[in-house]
C-alpha cells in the first residue's frame, strides 16, 4: 500500500497503461482478423482466449525479466553483424506476421477464389488459437521490455498490463464488430500489421524504425479512414431518403453508359486484331443490345407514367354503334384488324359492354339481340388517375376484356389492353390500319404524330426534355400547346431544349404531325 502513496508512481502507472494499450492494439488487430475467419459460435471464445494468454504470457515474462535481460547477449555472430536471442525472436515474429498478413490480404482481394468457393469454410479453432500464442509472445516481449525500461517497480507493472488487458477485452468485442462491418478497415489493419512485421524485422537486423514514426502514420491512417466512412455513411443517408425506384434504375443506367463505353472501345478496336478477338469473345458478356436497353428503361419508368401515356386515345377507337346499319357495323368489323369492340348506344360515352367481333357476326347473321347479349359483357372500367403498376392486376382481372378510362366526369378518355403494357416497355406494335408513330426520315430528324407519348419520345430519341411543362403532358401535342399557350398551326416552330418541332399537321383542336430535329443549342 505504501507504493501508492508516492505520486510519482501513480504518474508511471497511469503512463504504463496507456504505452501497454498502444503497444497492445496491433495484437488486437491481429486477433480480431484471425477470429473473423472462425465460425460465429467460437469468435468470442477465441477472442477471450487469445486476451487470457497474452495476460498469462506478459505476467509470466515479468517474473523472468533477469532471463529477459540475457536476450541481448549475442548468439549468432557474423562478420558485419550477430543476431541476438531478442532478434532472433523479432526475426522470426516478423516473418510470421508479414507471412500471415499477406497471405489475409490475397485472400481478402482474391474475388475469384470467393466467387469459386461459395461455400464459407472457417478455420480451425485450435490452429488460430496457436497462431495468437505465436504472435501473443512477440508483442509480448516488446511491452515487457517497455515496461521494464520505464518502471522498476513489479506490482506496478503487473497492474498495468492487467488494466490495460482489460481494456482491450471490452474493447475487442466492438473492434471485431467494427472490422466485419467495415470491409475496408480489414485491408487498413492488414497493411498495419504489414507495416508492424517490416518494423519487426528491420528492428532485428538492428535498423532502428522511430515508434513515433510507425504510429504517426497509423494515426494519420486512420483518420483519414474515419473520414471515408463519414462520407460513406453520409451518402447512404442520403440514398435512403429517395425512391428505391429510382436508385434502381439509376445504378441500371450506369450499366448501360458502361456499354456505351465498351460498344466505343470496340470500334476503336476494330484496329487492333487482337483487342477486337478479345472483345468478340466478352461481348455477350458485357454488352446490352439496344432493344434490352429500351425494354429495361421502360419497366423502370412505367411506375412514373400516367395512364394517359399508355392508353389508346379517344379518337383512334374503333367502336360499334348499335344505331348504324347491320352492313355498315359488318364493314367496320372486316376493315378492322381488331379482336374487341365496345358496343356503343349512340355515342362512345354510353357503353353497352364489350363484344368479340366473331360473336358480333355471329349475331347479326342470326339476327339476334345484340344489346341484350352485349349487356352479358360489361366493359372493365378505370379512372385515368390510376397507378400504372395498379393496371397489370386490373388487367389479369379482366380476362382478356380491354379496360375502359374515363375521367372524372365519366367521359371515355381511351382504352387500354395488355398490348399497350407491353408497348409502353417494349416498343409500338402497328396494327395493320396504323402507321409508327415516329417515322426517322433523316439522320436527326424525324417525323412524329402529335398523339406520340413523351416517355416514348424521349426513350427513341435518347433525349431528355427539359421544360417546366413536361411533368404535365402526356403526349407531344400537348406539351406543345402548353409551351405555345394555343394550339400551333402549320408552319409554326417551336422549340423545346433539346428538339426543335416543326408542325406539319393541326387544326384548331389538335396537332397531328411534327417534324423533329434535335438541336445541342439554341441561340
Amino acid at each position: 500500500m505504501y507504493l501508492f502513496l508516492d505520486s510519482s508512481n501513480w504518474a508511471a502507472l497511469l503512463m504504463l497503461i496507456v504505452l501497454e494499450i498502444v503497444l497492445g492494439i496491433d495484437n488486437l488487430i491481429f486477433i480480431s482478423i484471425l477470429v473473423k475467419k472462425l465460425s460465429p459460435s467460437q469468435r468470442d471464445k477465441a477472442r477471450i482466449l487469445g486476451l487470457t494468454i497474452t495476460l498469462v504470457m506478459r505476467i509470466t515474462l515479468l517474473y523472468f525479466m533477469s532471463w529477459i535481460i540475457t536476450l541481448d547477449h549475442p548468439l549468432l555472430v557474423f562478420k558485419y553483424f550477430y543476431f541476438s536471442g531478442r532478434d532472433l525472436v523479432l526475426l522470426f515474429g516478423g516473418s510470421f506476421l508479414l507471412f500471415k498478413a499477406i497471405m489475409e490480404l490475397h485472400d481478402k482481394l482474391d474475388f475469384a477464389k470467393k466467387k469459386k468457393n461459395k461455400k464459407r469454410i472457417y478455420s480451425n479453432f485450435w490452429i488460430t488459437v496457436f497462431q495468437i500464442s505465436i504472435l501473443d509472445a512477440i508483442f509480448s516481449l516488446d511491452s515487457i521490455i517497455t515496461a521494464v525500461g520505464m518502471v522498476n517497480k513489479l506490482l506496478i507493472m503487473v497492474i498495468a498490463i492487467v488494466i490495460a488487458t482489460a481494456f482491450m477485452l471490452l474493447a475487442s468485442k466492438i473492434l471485431v464488430t467494427f472490422i466485419n462491418l467495415h470491409p475496408t478497415i480489414t485491408i487498413l489493419c492488414l497493411s498495419f500489421l504489414i507495416m508492424i512485421g517490416v518494423s519487426l524485422v528491420s528492428e532485428s537486423f538492428r535498423f532502428y524504425i522511430p515508434k513515433g514514426y510507425l504510429y504517426g502514420a497509423i494515426v494519420f491512417s486512420v483518420f483519414i479512414e474515419c473520414l471515408n466512412q463519414i462520407d460513406k455513411n453520409n451518402l447512404i443517408k442520403y440514398q435512403s431518403l429517395r425512391p428505391v425506384r429510382i436508385r434502381a434504375s439509376e445504378a441500371i443506367s450506369n450499366l448501360i453508359i458502361k456499354d456505351k463505353k465498351i460498344e466505343s472501345i470496340s470500334n476503336i478496336s476494330k484496329k487492333n486484331k487482337h483487342s477486337l478477338t478479345i472483345l468478340e469473345n466478352n461481348k455477350y458478356k458485357n454488352y446490352f443490345r439496344e432493344e434490352e436497353k429500351y425494354m429495361i428503361n421502360g419497366v423502370l419508368t412505367l411506375e412514373g407514367r400516367s395512364i394517359k401515356s399508355i392508353m389508346t386515345p379517344r379518337r383512334e377507337i374503333s367502336w360499334i354503334n348499335i344505331e348504324d346499319s347491320v352492313i355498315n357495323i359488318q364493314k367496320k368489323l372486316l376493315d378492322t384488324p381488331h379482336n374487341l369492340f365496345p358496343v356503343c348506344d349512340g355515342e362512345l360515352d354510353k357503353i353497352i359492354g364489350v363484344v368479340r367481333a366473331k360473336e358480333i357476326l355471329v349475331i347479326l347473321d342470326n339476327k339476334f339481340d345484340i344489346i341484350k347479349f352485349a349487356s352479358n359483357r360489361p366493359p372493365v372500367v378505370i379512372p385515368d388517375t390510376l397507378n400504372p403498376i395498379n393496371l397489370l392486376g386490373v388487367l389479369r382481372n379482366a380476362k382478356g376484356i380491354l379496360v375502359i378510362v374515363t375521367n372524372e366526369f365519366g367521359v371515355v378518355q381511351g382504352l387500354i389492353t395488355p398490348l399497350d403494357v407491353l408497348e409502353a416497355i417494349a416498343g409500338e406494335f402497328p396494327d395493320d390500319d396504323e402507321t409508327p408513330d415516329i417515322v426517322e426520315s433523316e439522320k436527326g430528324i424525324w417525323i412524329i404524330k402529335g398523339g406520340t407519348d413523351l416517355h416514348t419520345l424521349e426513350r427513341s430519341l435518347n433525349i431528355a426534355i427539359n421544360t417546366k411543362n413536361r411533368n404535365q403532358n402526356a403526349s407531344l401535342a400537348g406539351l406543345l400547346i402548353s409551351e405555345k399557350g394555343n394550339v400551333p398551326i402549320p408552319g409554326d416552330i417551336v422549340k423545346i431544349p433539346p428538339i426543335e418541332c416543326h408542325i406539319l399537321e393541326s387544326n384548331q383542336y389538335r396537332i397531328d404531325l411534327v417534324k423533329v430535329v434535335i438541336v445541342k443549342k439554341f441561340t
